[in-house]
């Protein structure tokens, strides 16, 4: 089975072809970041006037053979961006007369992992994105368990806040890596320590705006101290990354010891993050778990995975019921 796949959650437009769920026939992304860039952020409104003007070539584009059915992302997500994939999904539905299959744009994050592989079940999945933390339970296909998540500010919009803090470019994630590689390479000692937050605590949750409050007040004292300069913003990035990727490592391997299952996988535009895949791999090194991390190109959004999501979790409804949800939770029903 094809399933054209349709991504429009933020601010890519994506399309896709993808074969019985593992084998990509074409995956075409079109990204604004250049635009939320020069404004530090994604501002809505520019996301899905982008998004209308990107959406038919990038169709266009990806349809390199016939199709069995469409995939597209109803949520979560901005408004403006998911009613241009979902209207537009919702036409070619109509009018090639396909199947039309709602995907939750978080669950089809973990599925990048089954684009290359072939996990096992149970496994824990760790969603981290700009807007999401989230760790599941997967038993099977379809059969989901919620373990926690953050409760204020997520790894990727903590990273993109701190990086607002010291002055960085927008994504912060990459931003604040390049830092702490450039403190890495001159092997210079750390003099600041941050929080881990809720590391000790015997639950799923995260929480990482008090990491972002942390970092201010030392940027602060730096300033009024007159001791803030390239060198100080390097090893702030570098503990910033430090310590977000604790938290997330840590927190994922206690969920995989508990529930006993046999993979662990990561998810999600943070899931790029070379420190944190590199954490993973020197933690569960030793351990009875297989770790599936996807291709750094598969982490950030595109619609190779709703299109693999949609195969796995065949649930095709009417395009008369295919409507937006952007509150939708990593748990929801679509």
């Amino acid at each position: 089975m094809k399933i054209l796949g349709i991504e429009t959650s933020c601010d890519e437009t994506a399309a896709a072809i993808v074969e019985n769920g593992t084998k990509i026939l074409s995956n075409v992304v079109a990204s604004s970041v250049q635009l939320h860039r020069k404004t530090g952020g994604i501002i809505p409104e520019v996301a899905a006037r982008e998004q209308v003007r990107f959406i038919i070539p990038v169709i266009e584009k990806a349809l390199k053979s016939k199709i069995d059915a469409i995939a597209v992302t109803v949520g979560p997500g901005l408004i403006g961006s998911l009613l241009v994939g979902v209207e537009t999904a919702r036409t070619l539905a109509f009018v090639l007369k396909k199947p039309i299959i709602p995907v939750n744009h978080l669950l089809a994050h973990i599925y990048a992992n089954f684009l290359e592989s072939n996990p096992k079940f149970p496994l824990v999945a760790l969603v981290v994105s700009g807007g999401h933390t989230d760790l599941v339970l997967m038993k099977k296909h379809g059969q989901i368990h919620w373990l926690g998540g953050t409760r204020d500010d997520a790894a990727g919009e903590c990273f993109d806040k701190c990086a607002r803090i010291l002055g960085l470019d927008y994504p912060g994630g990459p931003a604040i890596a390049a830092e702490a590689a450039k403190l890495k390479a001159k092997n210079e000692k750390l003099k600041i320590k941050l929080p881990r937050p809720m590391i000790e605590e015997k639950n799923f949750d995260f929480s990482f705006s008090g990491l972002k409050t942390a970092v201010l007040r030392e940027v602060e004292r730096l300033k009024n101290n007159q001791q803030y300069d390239n060198l100080t913003i390097q090893q702030l990035s570098f503990e910033i990354q430090e310590a977000i990727t604790d938290v997330l490592v840590e927190k994922t391997a206690q969920a995989a010891k508990k529930y006993k299952v046999k993979s662990i996988l990561l998810a999600g535009g943070v899931a790029a993050n070379s420190r944190l895949r590199e954490k993973f791999h020197l933690a569960l090194s030793s351990s009875s778990f297989s770790l599936y991390l996807p291709s750094p190109s598969l982490c950030t959004d595109n619609a190779a995975y709703v299109s693999s999501f949609a195969y796995f979790n065949y649930k095709p409804l009417p395009w008369e019921k295919i409507s937006t949800q952007p509150g939708l939770s990593i748990a929801g029903e679509v």
